[in-house]
């Protein structure tokens, strides 16, 4: 035995005193009870593969060998449930997206490696010896381990990419000690695909990854406990996934030199190279994580070969990219403290916002937790109205530690700092003139680097452009209340006229009744008039309420030119109007007929209100291709064109003096729905013409169904 056979047993050991202390946290969630059972599996697969180093008769090798296999089944059920709850705040969410490939990726392994742990081996000749091989179920069950862990790695890859700032601190050694193990998984894996006879040699590769990653787990657990944090990845990282384009190249190269070491030797020291290799790539990955290590490299080729310190319109286009989407107060919050954390290597950056209603300011969005946040149900954190007071009298950036106020202790508070070695914090108005918005913190920069006089300009920049989109954004918002409080006011101004001038003919109804009530003529005529009074009624209710809601059609087969018979037939006679009727033969159409009539009746009359003395209007019906076709001419007052680009269509926008202005965008509506159009020409003085364009019935209507 050698030093590499008692590895094994040194991975088991940390593998179960690291699942062993997970436990010890007092806030346990899924996550944690997922890294238990994970690191448990994994070092109870670590024990059975020292037993098989340790072993000197194959038949032994290979039943321990079994009981790995069997372990390691265990692990996708375990691991998968971890990379999909670990820091995520909609984990439901993935549970729920993900169930049927999650349920197949935990118990097909299981049901293979249980149910035919006969079939996991078999012997095969070579030379005068018995080697084992693995079997069909073998090769299933390696493949499947090996998607299984490939998609670990890339929830994994998901869950860092979404965290940012100290967020991202808090759990870089978890995700990079696992990506140690299961990259050192994934690769004896793949091996275990591309070649059907077991190498024993491979077995302590495993266990090297298991080291080195129980290496950073305990960096982790030291630094922060192995604490959660809340993100929510972007279903967009999986197409750009890292980890996939990693394992198509890995895979392929570690085919190449699998074969190399086969044909020229060299299999005896590959634990060693192993090793070796995989603790050198495990701290190139933490260099490189390292903020630190990047902000020291920025700053030597700033110094050295840079001129200014940043390339201002890569920033700038880049934050206006990400801000052309920006729909809320919320989504700028997001976006400006992702921005600044990354442009300026600041791992604590909270944006604070004017609450207009309670004019105190609470958090917008943060890349780091804020105090009494891990309260579940709890408010945003919020300052005192002091705070604001205290902002109010600046308009740059300023260092929040040489201020020796109340309310800067307060801010202190509020925005604590993680790293003893993080720097000053600084604050950053947002001011719109005299008014003040919000403001930004920074916290805990890398190094605890001094800002300089580029940054904070840099800086300011990005503030007054972050003021600017806040302020069209609660601009944008008042302007859409006035308006909808503008359009309620219109419309309760003609609904009340209307409602006004019924009551009055009701009223003085009601008053001559006592005295005609015994003449039968008067009787008739108040059952009139109060009949007549509801239909009013009624036709308002309907008319508003057509505003809010998509009409529902009844369709049947019509022919357009019998109703416009039928709609001009209701009017009546005109007088002191020409109107004259041009009705063809025309094909059918699909039609709700009472809301085509209307549509009618409506054109007509607005052409009646627009005629003056001698006045005309000419109806005419004919096909045109796949549609029919009613043209509705005056030579009345007409409109300009002002008037039809911006008003005609819009509700409560009318020429008559007590209009209602619904008319028009109630029947764009109805012809549109009907899959038609319509429109128009007018010029003030000589006319205006309507054009309503209908489609010919298809084959085989569906009666009764919604026309959208």
């Amino acid at each position: 035995m050698n030093l590499f056979h008692f590895l094994p047993y040194a991975a088991a050991i940390f593998g179960l005193l690291l699942a062993a202390a997970s436990l010890l946290s007092p806030k346990r969630s899924v996550a944690t009870w997922c890294f238990f059972a994970g690191m448990a599996v994994l070092g109870i697969d670590s024990v059975f593969t020292g037993l098989s180093l340790a072993a000197t008769d194959l038949f032994e090798v290979v039943r321990w060998l079994t009981l790995g296999l069997i372990a390691k089944s265990f692990a996708p059920a375990a691991w998968l449930g971890f990379s999909l709850t670990y820091s995520r705040g909609d984990y439901r969410e993935s549970l729920v997206r993900w169930r049927i490939p999650l349920a197949i990726a935990a118990l097909l392994p299981i049901g293979l490696a249980l149910g035919f742990h006969d079939a996991l081996f078999e012997w095969a000749p070579a030379g005068e010896e018995l080697l084992p091989r693995f079997g069909v179920i073998a090769k299933v069950l390696n493949a499947t381990l090996l998607v299984a862990n490939v998609w670990i790695l890339m929830n994994l890859e998901q869950t860092f990419r979404s965290a940012v700032g100290t967020m991202r601190w808090r759990i870089k050694f978890v995700i990079l000690g696992l990506a140690v193990i299961f990259g050192a998984r994934l690769y004896v894996r793949s091996q275990a695909v591309l070649y059907s006879v077991y190498d024993v040699n491979w077995s302590g590769v495993e266990s090297s990854g298991l080291v080195i990653g129980c290496v950073f787990l305990v960096v982790a657990y030291v630094r922060t406990g192995l604490a959660e944090i809340d993100v929510y990845p972007s279903r967009s990282v999986l197409g750009s996934s890292v980890t996939v384009l990693m394992t198509g190249g890995y895979l392929f190269v570690v085919g190449v030199l699998a074969n190399v070491i086969r044909r020229f030797g060299g299999a005896e020291s590959f634990q060693t190279q192993a090793f070796v290799v995989l603790l050198g790539m495990a701290g190139l990955a933490a260099l490189l994580l390292s903020d630190r290590l990047r902000q020291r490299i920025h700053g030597f080729v700033d110094r050295h070969f840079a001129r200014a310190q940043y390339d201002s319109v890569r920033i700038w286009t880049e934050f206006s990219r990400r801000l052309a989407n920006v729909k809320s107060q919320a989504g700028l919050s997001t976006v400006s403290v992702k921005l600044i954390s990354e442009t300026f290597e600041v791992l604590s950056v909270t944006i604070w916002l004017l609450d207009e209603q309670t004019e105190r300011f609470v958090a917008g969005a943060s890349t780091a937790p804020l105090p009494g946040e891990d309260a579940a149900g709890s408010p945003p954190s919020a300052a005192s109205s002091a705070v604001g007071a205290g902002l109010r009298v600046r308009s740059s950036p300023f260092d929040l530690e040489e201020v020796d106020e109340p309310w800067a202790e307060e801010l202190r508070q509020l925005n604590r700092t993680t790293f003893p070695n993080g720097g000053n914090r600084w604050c950053v108005p947002l001011r719109a003139g005299e008014q003040s918005l919000g403001a930004l913190v920074l916290a805990d920069r890398v190094n605890g680097a001094v800002y300089t006089v580029e940054q904070l300009q840099l800086l300011q920049c990005i503030a007054d452009q972050v003021t600017s989109v806040l302020l069209n954004l609660r601009l944008a918002n008042e302007v859409a209340r006035s308006r909808e409080l503008e359009a309620f006011r219109t419309m309760s101004a003609f609904f009340v006229h209307d409602l006004k001038n019924a009551a009055a003919s009701l009223n003085l109804m009601l008053k001559n009744l006592p005295v005609h009530f015994d003449d039968p003529e008067f009787r008739q005529d108040a059952l009139r008039a109060i009949g007549n009074t509801a239909r009013r009624i009624d036709e308002m209710i309907g008319r508003l309420t057509a505003l809010r809601q998509r009409p529902q059609f009844k369709p049947v087969e019509a022919d357009l030119s019998q109703l416009v018979n039928e709609a001009l037939d209701r009017l009546g006679e005109m007088p002191r109007v020409e109107l004259t009727r041009e009705l063809a033969p025309l094909p059918g159409i699909l039609a709700d007929r009472e809301q085509i009539q209307s549509v009618v009746t409506n054109l007509v009359l607005n052409a009646r209100d627009a005629l003056g003395q001698g006045g005309r209007i000419r109806i005419r019906t004919e096909p045109s291709g796949g549609s029919v076709v009613l043209t509705v001419v005056d030579n009345g007052c007409g409109m300009s064109a002002a008037f039809l680009k911006d008003s005609l269509f819009r509700p409560f926008q009318s020429t008559k003096k007590n209009g209602l202005g619904i008319g028009m965008f109630q029947s764009r509506m109805i012809v549109e729905a009907h899959g038609g159009s319509i429109r128009v020409e007018s010029e003030p003085g000589k006319g205006s013409t309507f054009r309503v364009s209908l489609p010919v019935s298809q084959p085989s209507p569906q009666s009764g169904k919604e026309i959208k």
